[in-house]
């Protein structure tokens, strides 16, 4: 017994300590938050002098929230302190509450601060970005001259279809560089107007131009090594696809392997000639869509070969066979429903949601193997069903069955060695009269 005491004082001292500790990180947590929301006020001050009212407006908002819910949270720390007694309880979970408030509030300025600060950076990198900017677009239009020889060499050997992603490179770049310079002109004027917000956006757009003009120009010196490689790849495709023409005449001759063949073919006389422009990129689409076409129809083809399609008759068998299967399933669950479990009750649910779905697939040659599985399937379910329903009743029937003997006991005019108390169970979960006669009288 002293042990026990002595191990609640312990338990009482440790949670009093836990208190107190919560209690002080709550007057903690109040004056930082506290003296956190006037150095940002002052810091949104001088933000707001440089950077304008748009550009500080997040920052704004979050002081705001701040102080709404810091109130709450002074409030907390004056009913901890007011002449009405507390409870342990009411202490901690004010002081907790005052905890979480001041975590957020720190949080909070922390993010918008932070943001803010990006901001600001970028504000005052703003001339060295449009110096960068001006620098770029002059690199960047020495280029064009050469991107525009480059697309007209390349538009001798290459169809217009294939040079239709490049042909207009040249006059898309000239365009976007000079819509650059006119950004960074209107960022320089914006900014000396102390209009920071709108200098932030045009320089922002400035930048995005001259980037998309650098990718449309790099775009030009990659084509010729795209289309390279596309002949090249071309090249293996056809050589590849002349010999699955060959071996499909050794394939199972089906009408889909016919069409395949004949489409391959077909792709193969649309090449364009040898020395002639053409549309590397469309040809190897082409030719590769063609290619695995008959791949697939040949695969299909040798399936079928090796497993011969099911006939209807043969279908209708093993549904016919799964139908007998369900009924003698159904007929013995039915009539003897007090004594059955739920696995056989499931085996038959299982097996009649399945033969529902059967007749759905009879009529495609495509479904016909899943509709003979199907049926094979259903007929095990049943054929499942039907033992685990004549396991429970084995399992429920009473074992002797005679009235006469040991089956009834004279003179005391009282039964035994029947079990009783399982045919009123029997009776009682549902059985059937005729299920009762034939326990009786097997």
């Amino acid at each position: 017994m002293a042990g026990f005491w002595g191990r609640r004082r312990r338990e009482d001292e440790a949670l009093a300590a836990q208190d107190a500790d919560l209690a002080r990180r709550a007057e903690q947590s109040l004056v930082a938050a506290d003296e956190r929301i006037r150095t940002t006020s002052d810091e949104l001050a001088f933000a707001q002098a440089e950077l304008g009212e748009s550009l500080t407006a997040d920052l704004g908002n979050a002081l705001t929230s701040v102080r709404t819910h810091l109130r709450e949270a002074f409030q907390l720390h004056q009913l901890n302190h007011d002449e009405i007694p507390d409870t342990v309880e009411e202490l901690r979970t004010r002081n907790a509450r005052i905890v979480q408030l001041c975590e957020w509030a720190e949080n909070l300025l922390d993010e918008k601060t932070g943001e803010l600060a990006e901001t600001v950076a970028k504000v005052r990198r703003a001339p060295e970005i449009i110096a960068q900017v001006r620098r770029d677009g002059e690199t960047l239009a020495s280029r064009i001259p050469q991107a525009r020889a480059t697309i007209e060499r390349l538009s001798s050997r290459y169809a217009e279809t294939a040079m239709r992603r490049i042909a207009s490179s040249g006059d898309e770049a000239e365009q976007l560089l000079a819509f650059a310079t006119h950004g960074a002109d209107v960022s320089e004027r914006r900014r000396a107007a102390r209009q920071n917000e709108e200098a932030n956006l045009a320089l922002e757009t400035a930048t995005e131009a001259v980037r998309r003009a650098g990718a449309l120009l790099d775009a030009v010196e990659d084509f010729e090594i795209q289309a390279l490689r596309a002949e090249s790849t071309l090249a293996d495709v056809v050589a590849d696809s002349r010999g699955d023409i060959a071996a499909a005449r050794n394939a199972p001759q089906t009408p889909e392997v016919a069409k395949a063949t004949g489409e391959l073919e077909t792709a193969l006389l649309a090449l364009a000639p040898a020395g002639t422009r053409n549309d590397p990129f469309a040809e190897l689409t082409q030719l590769r869509a063609a290619n695995t076409a008959l791949d697939e129809a040949i695969a299909k083809a040798q399936y079928r070969a090796q497993n011969p399609l099911p006939s209807l008759d043969h279908v209708q068998h093993a549904l016919d066979d799964a139908d007998r299967q369900l009924g003698v399933a159904r007929g013995l669950i039915a009539g003897h429903r007090g004594w059955i479990g739920a696995d056989a009750r499931t085996r038959l649910a299982e097996a009649e949601r399945l033969r529902m779905d059967v007749p759905a697939m009879l009529p495609a040659e495509d479904t016909r193997e899943q509709a003979l599985a199907a049926a094979r399937r259903v007929a095990l379910l049943a054929s499942e069903a039907l033992q685990l329903a004549q396991r429970d009743i084995d399992s429920s029937r009473p074992q002797n069955q005679g009235w006469g003997g040991d089956g009834w006991n004279g003179g005391g005019g009282r039964r035994s060695g029947m079990g009783g108390g399982d045919i009123m169970g029997g009776v009682l979960g549902g059985l059937v009269i005729g299920s009762l006669l034939d326990g009786i009288f097997d």
